[in-house]
């Protein structure tokens, strides 16, 4: 393919796709904002579950530029985050879900003995390698408005009032008691919570 791929890993639980409309349309703005094109994939005629996906979490991973390019099925295992480390990159780029994802996993590779990494950007909160995150603090959290993308499940949440988004630096970071970890693949009631102290 001449244009750059990208991809949408969307959950499939208990043989039902979760947050559908969501990833519809990021899917239709990264068509239309990238690849010149206008007409809108509807997902739900796009996609059929095999029979092999079962009621157990599972992810579809669709990757396409101008047309499909692949759609892949797997279960789904939940990662186990204990530790995160900041890493700093004021020059990355990823406001487009793209299937090339070298720098961040050069950042990644920065994570010493951490299990994730949290990303800082001229200074201010962004993303994990793979999820965004919020922040909490007397009762409520919040989601930094400067993420590298913003989720479907961050759009979600945002809607739902669960979150809401503010301006986070990184010197604020200690100001929060918690941080919840959460992506397509991991709705907010099974998300990682972390003390922040467990930031390093």
């Amino acid at each position: 393919m001449s244009q750059p791929l990208c991809f949408e890993t969307i959950c499939v639980k208990n043989r039902q796709f979760q947050n559908l409309d969501y990833h519809e349309a990021r899917l239709n703005k990264t068509r239309s904002d990238l690849f010149n094109l206008h007409g809108k994939w509807e997902l739900s005629k796009l996609l059929h579950i095999p029979e092999f996906v079962t009621d157990e979490p599972h992810k579809c991973r669709l990757a396409y530029a101008d047309r499909v390019d692949k759609i892949k099925w797997e279960l789904y295992l939940p990662r186990t985050i204990r530790k995160i480390k900041k890493v700093y990159d004021d020059a990355i780029d990823y406001s487009y879900k793209y299937n090339d994802r070298k720098d961040l996993n050069s950042l990644y590779e920065q994570r010493e003995d951490a299990d994730e990494i949290l990303i800082i950007k001229n200074g201010k909160v962004s993303d994990t390698n793979f999820c965004n995150v919020a922040f909490l603090e007397n009762g409520k959290w919040y989601t930094p408005s400067t993420p590298l993308l913003p989720g479907t499940q961050r759009a979600y949440l945002l809607n739902s009032g669960v979150i809401e988004e503010a301006d986070i630096s990184e010197n604020e970071i200690t100001s929060f008691s918690h941080i919840r970890l959460f992506n397509a693949m991991v709705n907010w009631e099974n998300a990682p919570e972390l003390l922040i102290e467990n930031i390093f």
